[in-house]
């Protein structure tokens, strides 16, 4: 279905399946993915709500659509939570709070990064079913640091999406993408581009985008923007054997889950 909801005069194009008949609530979201619980800001309108929980919820779905998963996969086993329109700082479009596992949207900013927050969430809480005994709070990053990781088929094809993106092609040493957004980060005199759970999820974001399934309010800004144009964002042959990876996992993942239902 093609088609643009406008938020806060802003459009965002998508052209995934009808997944509902009307207006959605964000109780409907609640009960749909199974989110441990929803937050909504004092100071967003009743018609901000409904137009906000329009655009999350065809988002979510045109996510599950594209991994493949079940829609309640989405909430990680119900630990995650979902906040829109509370707070944050100026600016910023959305983040992940660890403490509260808690992945929050900005009332009127929020638009094409929930992919990259959910790919948190989801490095997040996937750790310590991966890792023995890892100190890291992200799994893209307790792989990095060499860490044990438990022998399971599932792991095997994640821990394979790691490896793509931080390895160089043979595995011999750290990829291109990896060592070139060290080096901006450098320029920048900061760390945070080459930080591993935030490459991954920038890798995560170029996977998303690149699906026929087209959804602005989830992904947007892998190509155009000024971060793609830094090169923070793999390409060409590097970006498809990610892209293959991600979706090797996420499907295995969603088949192994929809055969235990």
């Amino acid at each position: 279905m093609l088609y643009s909801i406008t938020l806060a005069s802003k459009s965002y194009y998508r052209n995934g399946q009808q997944y509902r008949q009307a207006d959605v609530t964000f109780a409907d979201i609640r009960r749909q993915f199974g989110f441990r619980a929803i937050h909504i800001g004092r100071w967003v309108t009743q018609q901000e709500q409904t137009k906000a929980a329009n655009l999350i919820y065809d988002a979510l779905m045109d996510l599950a659509t594209i991994l493949q998963v079940p829609p309640q996969v989405l909430s990680l086993r119900n630990t995650l939570s979902l906040a829109f329109g509370t707070g944050g700082q100026l600016g910023v479009q959305a983040h992940y709070e660890l403490n509260r596992n808690m992945l929050a949207l900005a009332k009127n900013a929020g638009a094409g990064a929930l992919a990259h927050e959910w790919f948190h969430a989801f490095d997040h809480y996937i750790t310590d079913k991966v890792f023995t005994s890892a100190k890291q709070k992200f799994a893209s990053h307790a792989w990095l640091l060499d860490r044990d990781f438990i022998n399971h088929p599932l792991n095997l094809l994640l821990v394979d999406v790691y490896k793509q993106i931080f390895l160089s092609t043979d595995g011999t040493k750290v990829s291109q993408l990896f060592s070139h957004c060290a080096q901006v980060d450098n320029q920048l005199g900061q760390v945070y581009y080459a930080l591993p759970e935030e490459l991954a999820a920038r890798c995560f974001e170029a996977f998303i985008q690149d699906h026929k399934v087209k959804n602005q309010y989830l992904v947007s800004g892998t190509k155009q923007t000024q971060e793609a144009k830094l090169g923070l964002f793999p390409t060409d042959q590097h970006r498809s054997q990610i892209n293959q990876a991600f979706s090797r996992y996420f499907s295995q993942l969603g088949y192994v889950l929809s055969a235990a239902q």
